[in-house]
């Protein structure tokens, strides 16, 4: 496979603040230090919710091939996660993202099949694969 490139400006505006676009995409997006740090700013996407984003999103993403792929039939699929900084040696570091996704199927038949899907799509996410974070999934099945 050829490599993909994927574009993103990013523009300070004020203060700890800027905006995330592409000439790829239509929508931008504020970004700005968290409310943790000296002048960080609440209710603005940070970094670090963006690295845990796109972890958790890709592990969707991957999810929704995988089980098409898989003909799994589920109902809804969500994942909460929560990104895990830490001060080591000196440096800031996002040392683990842990990932709760929950699908719901409707039939109890399916239920191994889409924890094989899980499994499958977290072990072949990219962006899980690409970073040296611990990747903790806790995973839950639930019958419709």
């Amino acid at each position: 496979m050829e490599a993909h490139f994927y574009n993103v400006d990013v523009k300070w505006e004020s203060d700890r603040k800027g905006e995330i676009s592409s000439s790829e995409i239509s929508q931008k997006l504020e970004v700005a230090t968290p409310p943790q740090f000296p002048k960080g700013m609440e209710n603005i996407w940070s970094p670090e919710h963006l690295f845990t984003a796109a972890v958790s999103s890709c592990l969707m993403t991957t999810f929704l091939a995988i089980a098409e792929n898989s003909k799994l039939d589920f109902v809804n699929f969500e994942c909460n996660s929560k990104g895990k900084l830490e001060q080591i040696d000196g440096k800031f570091l996002m040392t683990e993202v842990i990932l709760e996704p929950v699908v719901m199927i409707k039939n109890e038949a399916d239920r191994e099949k889409a924890e094989r899907v899980l499994q499958k799509s977290e072990a072949n996410c990219l962006i899980s694969n690409s970073v040296k974070s611990k990747i903790t999934m806790i995973s839950e099945i639930k019958l419709a």
